[in-house]
């Protein structure tokens, strides 16, 4: 094995390694009952980070110009329970944050498909707490969602 190649292997990450060596781990979701490609598919994490930055810069937005009116710490403390209050309500009541939406995702719940009001609430404040969403199983879903039993969907 040549330098390139081993260098190849560490960024592609440990599923590309696996998957190299042989091992058959199928395509995400696969486990869950989901497929591939198109709608009911797992958001990729492109998708992801586009909708949190859409909804994290209208929570911005909103704490900025109607709350603080300047930008600072304090704008910034206001954005994140904005964050946290409009996840919760609209991932509670119809399954999208205004950024999913946009973007074409939806979390759904694994066992009924549409996630509580509780789950919601459990997966919004794992999110805030930013470590869990930063922790992803081999389907691509983050440990908030894992806690929550959601999963975020292409629509």
């Amino acid at each position: 094995m040549d330098n390139r190649q081993a260098i190849g292997s560490w960024l592609s990450g440990p599923r590309a390694a696996v998957e190299d060596a042989g091992a058959d781990l199928g395509h995400r979701g696969e486990q869950l009952g989901l497929p591939e490609d198109g709608p009911g598919s797992i958001a990729r994490p492109g998708r992801r980070l586009g909708a949190l930055a859409v909804d994290w810069a209208l929570c911005s937005l909103i704490a900025y110009g109607l709350i603080t009116g300047s930008y600072g710490q304090t704008a910034s403390n206001w954005a994140l329970l904005i964050f946290f209050v409009l996840s919760v309500l609209t991932v509670g009541t119809v399954g999208f944050t205004p950024g999913k939406r946009l973007l074409g995702l939806r979390v759904v719940d694994l066992a009924t498909g549409r996630p509580s009001p509780l789950r919601a609430l459990l997966r919004s404040a794992l999110l805030c707490l930013a470590l869990p969403a930063l922790i992803w199983d081999r389907d691509g879903r983050g440990l908030h969602d894992r806690l929550a039993r959601t999963v975020e969907v292409r629509i």
